[in-house]
């Protein structure tokens, strides 16, 4: 489906991210794993998808960073001289309460949710404006579009992914670049697994389907926006939360 496909995928050497990377390469995208802590998951991961006789390659940069940024975009257009899907997922907790958040706190999340996005969709339009030809797919969050107490700066780095969405889906429709948002909601990961045991209850309690989902389920959903199946849908925001947001 995605056969030979050039995909970009940020924050992939972990959770939500690495089941993205997994998927699009399972479909035949050669893809470009972007991490910024841990080099020894991404490469990780890049080694699985090889096994599975799949084609990728690790890439470090902090896509908070304009300059990084451009440099990694240049570099991939230099190897590849394309880029068809990218994929903004890295992000960042910092909880607080609003009373006792941190302004370098808030920053820190909007710099890399909310500006990351922006960066990369920046200096990868250019290039899908040429090709006339691209998918763009932001992950978003349930907490985007219901908040959360304790997460403010999340919620609102979330949210304005969002809109973010939905502005350069206009902007860029016309040339057949279609842009769209994924937003989970409780998810099975890493950084759910550290949730209190009553926590998990109190949060399944308010999924109609009662249960976290998968990343599994949120890469499902990518590899559609991915494909041609997809190619009159932009600017939407597709909820994989269990019907939480309902």
């Amino acid at each position: 489906m995605l056969k030979d496909k050039i995909a970009l995928v940020t924050g992939a050497s972990r959770g939500i991210g690495r089941e993205i990377a997994l998927q699009l390469a399972k479909e035949g995208a050669f893809v470009i794993v972007n991490y910024f802590g841990s080099e020894e998951k991404a490469k990780e991961v890049v080694n699985n998808i090889v096994k599975d006789e799949g084609k990728a390659i690790a890439m470090k940069c902090n896509v908070a960073d304009s300059n990084e940024t451009k440099s990694m975009i240049d570099e991939i257009l230099k190897r590849y001289g394309r880029i068809d899907i990218l994929v903004n997922n890295a992000g960042i907790t910092k909880d607080s309460l609003i009373m006792k958040m941190k302004e370098e706190d808030f920053n820190q999340v909007l710099d890399i949710n909310l500006k990351g996005s922006f960066h990369t969709i920046r200096h990868c339009s250019r290039q899908m404006l040429k090709q006339k030809s691209g998918k763009i797919i932001n992950i978003s969050s349930v907490v985007g579009v219901m908040g959360n107490s304790g997460q403010c700066n999340y919620a609102a780095s979330k949210a304005g992914v969002i809109g973010l969405t939905k502005s350069i889906a206009r902007e860029l429709g016309s040339r057949g670049i279609q842009v769209n948002a994924v937003a989970p909601g409780f998810i099975d990961t890493d950084m759910t697994e550290v949730l209190p045991e009553s926590v998990r209850e109190l949060a399944e309690s308010q999924i109609p389907l009662k249960h976290f989902g998968t990343a599994k389920d949120v890469a499902e959903t990518v590899l559609f926006l991915a494909g041609d199946k997809s190619n009159y849908i932009t600017g939407q925001v597709i909820h994989v939360d269990g019907g939480m947001s309902m």
